[in-house]
């Protein structure tokens, strides 16, 4: 997608036109950094890595980093002409933001399961992920013209909410865990994704990583 503005003109005037390069820097490290920063932390959590079993500690992250920073990187990429970027940051901003509300027990939505029972709310947290799998996997196909790496950030995520919804449909603690292995490695994925565009946004750097980009002919 174009990263440029264009001037309009006026009938009247006859005025070709005109490029104008856009004033906003690249929001997509800080997208990939804070969606990175938080999977990593929940993924290590579902490890159960250090003897932690509750997770509540990423409530904090998710809403902020994973969440905040995630939504504004967004809409950030809206003016930039990013249509895939906008729609992937702000969607996983909104993730984390609901996900970070399940956990605030003010919210009254895990309390709400009490008299229900485990096997209801485990059912509801399973349709809640198998759902971002379909929105993950959606946008697995748009990246397929994109770059290596793209395919294999989502492709990998696509793979940690699936194995998160059938630990949680099952009450399988070792699939959970395997989910949260899945998620270190899409977490260092995106790391890895957004040290390139940070690179590549200083023309002084004598370092790249390359993404696997695919040329596509007219």
């Amino acid at each position: 997608m174009s990263e440029t503005d264009y001037e309009k003109t006026s009938p009247a005037g006859h005025r070709p036109h005109v490029p104008r390069p856009s004033n906003i820097a690249n929001p997509a490290t800080l997208g990939l950094f804070s969606f990175a920063s938080t999977t990593l932390m929940l993924s290590l959590y579902n490890l159960q890595a250090r003897s932690i079993k509750t997770p509540n500690v990423v409530v904090g992250m998710a809403i902020f980093c994973g969440g905040l920073a995630q939504l504004l990187a967004g809409m950030w990429e809206f003016p930039k002409g990013n249509t895939f970027g906008a729609s992937a940051f702000t969607s996983y901003g909104a993730f984390w933001m609901s996900y970070a509300t399940i956990l605030i027990p003010g919210s009254g939505i895990i309390a709400a399961f009490e008299n229900a029972g485990a096997n209801e709310l485990s059912g509801a947290l399973g349709i809640f992920l198998i759902t971002w799998f379909l929105v993950t996997f959606f946008l697995l196909v748009a990246a397929l013209r994109k770059s290596i790496a793209f395919i294999a950030l989502f492709g990998m995520l696509s793979l940690t909410f699936l194995l998160l919804a059938i630990g949680e449909f099952n009450h399988l603690p070792k699939v959970t865990q395997g989910g949260g292995g899945l998620g270190v490695v899409t977490a260092i994925i995106a790391y890895y994704i957004g040290l390139s565009d940070l690179l590549a946004s200083d023309p002084h750097s004598i370092v790249q990583l390359p993404l696997g980009v695919f040329t596509h002919g007219n």
